[in-house]
């Protein structure tokens, strides 16, 4: 395996070689635990921001490994677009916790927001045991939407690659959608924008194209086929994923969910002892 390591108390932070492409993980927890979970991070975000919450989510019989995704953090950020399919985020996945001892099965998958939908898309694989959503859908189910939602995803690209990532991050903290970020402490706030800051334009921009929810294939007929335990989390504050929650809720069979109060799409940041207990308390409730 070739990979690199860097050591910060008690957080490792790998790169891996993985299908031809570098891809950064941050780990903690006992390495040797016999559990895995496994976070994604949303658009513009990385495995960094999520922050103490990867120490928080640790204990003595889980670990926890954070992934880059491409074009994010500590990833490649390929020319191709393609490259950051969903057929590629899985393969990428996967060989990734493979190189990281992680035994299929004995893995939790949890995803935000874009790392949602990329993970709700990897947990049809049969690699993970169990499955959490934070402010997440299952893609766009009317093609008319998708094609549309392409359209404004290249303009928004397009956009990224000729305005740099600063004009872009002042643009994307402006969003309706992370209005309830302004109540967070300053001092989270700025981090999460230097954190956005670390991107690079090429990378967002093909992830937006590669992995958007435009991009993304419609999984609402595959929902009920989904036989594993999930958990659904949404912010009370963020009314479309709430509602996108509660249809999700309707057709899996091994489902539970909560939402969570005084929270908009942010949740693990907004309301992260909240969050942090409904992920433990689902965790061990699992049975392996």
């Amino acid at each position: 395996m070739s990979s690199k390591d860097r050591f910060s108390a008690s957080i490792i932070q790998r790169t891996l070689q993985v299908n031809g492409l570098q891809m950064g993980a941050t780990l903690a927890g006992q390495q040797e635990a016999d559990r895995t979970l496994v976070l994604l991070h949303g658009f513009t975000g990385s495995a960094s921001g999520w922050g103490k919450l990867l120490d928080r989510l640790a204990w003595p019989d889980m670990r926890v490994v954070a992934l880059d995704m491409l074009g994010h953090g500590k990833s490649d950020a390929p020319t191709d677009p393609q490259r950051y399919s969903m057929e590629h985020c899985q393969a990428d996945m996967i060989a990734a916790l493979l190189q990281l001892g992680v035994t299929p099965g004995k893995a939790i998958l949890l995803g935000y927001s874009m790392g949602g939908r990329i993970a709700l898309f990897c947990a049809f694989s049969g690699f993970f045991h169990a499955l959490i959503l934070e402010s997440a859908s299952p893609g766009l189910a009317d093609p008319g939407d998708r094609e549309r939602r392409c359209a404004s995803d290249e303009a928004l690209a397009r956009r990224i690659e000729r305005s740099g990532v600063p004009a872009f991050v002042d643009y994307w903290e402006q969003l309706p959608l992370f209005s309830s970020q302004e109540h967070l402490p300053s001092e989270k706030r700025e981090a999460l924008r230097e954190q956005r800051l670390r991107n690079r334009a090429i990378g967002l921009a093909n992830s937006l194209r590669g992995v958007g929810t435009g991009a993304q294939p419609a999984l609402h007929e595959r929902l009920p086929k989904l036989n594993l335990p999930v958990l659904l989390i949404a912010g009370e504050l963020d009314t479309k994923f709430c509602a996108i929650a509660r249809q999700m809720e309707q057709s899996l069979p091994q489902v539970q969910m909560s939402i969570v109060a005084g929270a908009g799409h942010t949740i693990h940041l907004e309301q992260s002892a909240t969050f942090i207990a409904l992920v433990k308390q689902f965790c061990l409730s699992l049975v392996f």
